[in-house]
């Protein structure tokens, strides 16, 4: 299928997983800033859609985007080339334990897989993009904070059930939660996703508290909210 945003469109037909919410949450809530992020990561980009959303909102960032799934890796160049962006943004497939680049990472982003010891679907690309097999926590930390400049930023989208697991993983990688952002679809329900911004845990972030807000979805009618219509004001048409 093909998706139009303002600025871009993305075709999304020979990708394990399709554009969804998770993905134009964290191209929206990931950290940029116009003049310090330089050198993006995108880890398991996909369709590129993260990737096209940090170009639109960051200027002079280069972003990388890699997906273990030669397909997806193809597709997301082919988007990248048809943006208004195609000179800053490169795709490869390849391995994030693999990934060896020349310099280090201002910001790094990933909508990481989430099942694990469930049951594995039947479609290969889907299995592999939606299951930790193939990209664990710990690797995924382990390799962002080998990849992150000293003032790199890792912002991850995750089931809000994670959150605890991944913020005591991330310590122990000298990784600490910056701001998070709890994601519900309607009011009165438990919360679905989490948005969180790690950081290198330095000794003047120890005492601070983390920036914590909410997004809800949908209005009690069922349609998008107003927070969410204001949120994704620069992407949606």
């Amino acid at each position: 299928m093909s998706f139009r945003f303002k600025q871009f469109f993305v075709e999304d037909s020979r990708c394990a997983m399709k554009v969804g919410t998770d993905g134009v949450l964290l191209g929206r809530y990931a950290s940029v800033s116009q003049e310090s992020c330089v050198r993006v990561l995108d880890i398991g980009t996909g369709s590129g859609l993260v990737a096209l959303m940090i170009a639109q909102r960051a200027p002079k960032a280069q972003i990388d985007a890699i997906d273990i799934d030669e397909a997806a890796a193809v597709q997301a160049q082919q988007n990248f080339q048809a943006s208004p962006w195609s000179e800053r943004l490169h795709a490869y497939a390849a391995r994030l334990q693999e990934w060896k680049p020349e310099k280090k990472y201002d910001l790094i982003v990933s909508n990481p897989p989430y099942f694990n010891n469930s049951l594995k679907n039947p479609d290969k690309g889907r299995q592999i993009a939606r299951h930790t097999d193939s990209l664990n926590y710990e690797d995924l930390l382990e390799h962002s904070v080998r990849l992150l400049g000293e003032e790199g930023q890792l912002t991850l989208i995750l089931p809000a059930e994670k959150e605890q697991e991944m913020r005591t993983l991330a310590a122990s990688y000298g990784l600490y939660m910056k701001r998070a952002v709890h994601v519900f679809s309607k009011t009165g329900k438990p919360a679905k996703r989490v948005i969180i911004c790690f950081v290198r845990n330095t000794g003047k972030l120890e005492s601070r508290n983390p920036e914590i807000s909410t997004l809800i979805l949908e209005d009690e009618k069922g349609h998008r909210s107003v927070a969410y219509q204001e949120l994704m004001n620069d992407f949606y048409l």
